[in-house]
């Protein structure tokens, strides 16, 4: 039988404070397990575990700035000393500091954009790996998009670094499926967040959009949550290396 029941497991969602990633620890939380709830801000975390306790499930926010090395390996001596265990990685914060033409882009929004988006999650992926392979077990899931398959105008530095992501996914897959850890890709479209707020409100940028989205709309970030929900469960315990599209077909 297909179980996606969390009982007993320990997950842990950066960018979880907001829009996609609030929903994933939402989600997660619902179905049972103890989530750690990361972000750059202690007072978004807070709140979405908050409201995850105020709902009977058990959470618990720790700070991070994913650009930081030393936050993020202070997060992981936490979770082991508090934890003992991780069962699920969710790498879903990102930045976009830039918006127009890639020959125009400045040089620290590059270094800011690649930072937070490929090293953050190489670096979070890398240090639960270790965790997971020792246990044995683990399922890492990392957030791309699929502006990281093809790349629309004003989103260059952006697009390459969701390129980026799905690279990391598939050679992590490779190098830690003989330690039972798996490693698969989300891309979502474009979904109704404060993050993707300026392309939702840039009537041009919007209607390229919807006009080459057969399902005609955008996604809300409840709609991205179930393919998080199987890659991080017992269902998809013979599935690593993928990438899942969430982007009403979007990128057929």
């Amino acid at each position: 039988m297909v179980d996606f029941n969390f009982e007993g497991k320990v997950a842990l969602i950066n960018g979880g404070s907001r829009g996609i990633g609030e929903a994933f620890a939402m989600e997660y939380a619902k179905r049972g397990a103890k989530v750690i709830v990361s972000s750059r801000k202690q007072a978004g975390v807070d709140a979405v575990a908050q409201a995850i306790r105020d709902a009977g499930g058990q959470a618990e926010g720790v700070a991070c700035h994913t650009g930081d090395g030393e936050q993020i390996a202070a997060l992981f001596s936490h979770i082991k000393e508090h934890y003992g265990r991780l069962d699920v990685l969710i790498n879903n914060a990102a930045t976009n500091p830039y918006f127009g033409p890639i020959i125009n882009a400045p040089e620290s929004a590059f270094d800011k954009t690649f930072e937070v988006n490929v090293k953050g999650y190489f670096m979070m992926a890398q240090q639960a790996a270790r965790i997971m392979a020792e246990q044995g077990s683990g399922s890492i899931i990392n957030v791309s998009s699929i502006e990281g398959m093809s790349p629309s105008p004003m989103m260059g530095i952006y697009s390459m670094t969701k390129a980026a992501v799905i690279m990391l996914t598939k050679t992590m897959a490779k190098e830690l499926g003989p330690v039972n850890v798996r490693s698969n890709c989300i891309c979502p479209g474009l979904t109704e967040t404060k993050f993707a707020s300026v392309l939702i409100d840039t009537p041009e940028i919007y209607d390229q959009y919807i006009s080459a989205a057969p399902m005609a709309r955008h996604a809300q970030p409840e709609e991205i949550v179930g393919a998080a929900v199987f890659l991080g469960s017992e269902a998809s315990s013979y599935t690593t290396g993928t990438v899942i599209t969430c982007d009403g077909g979007t990128s057929i």
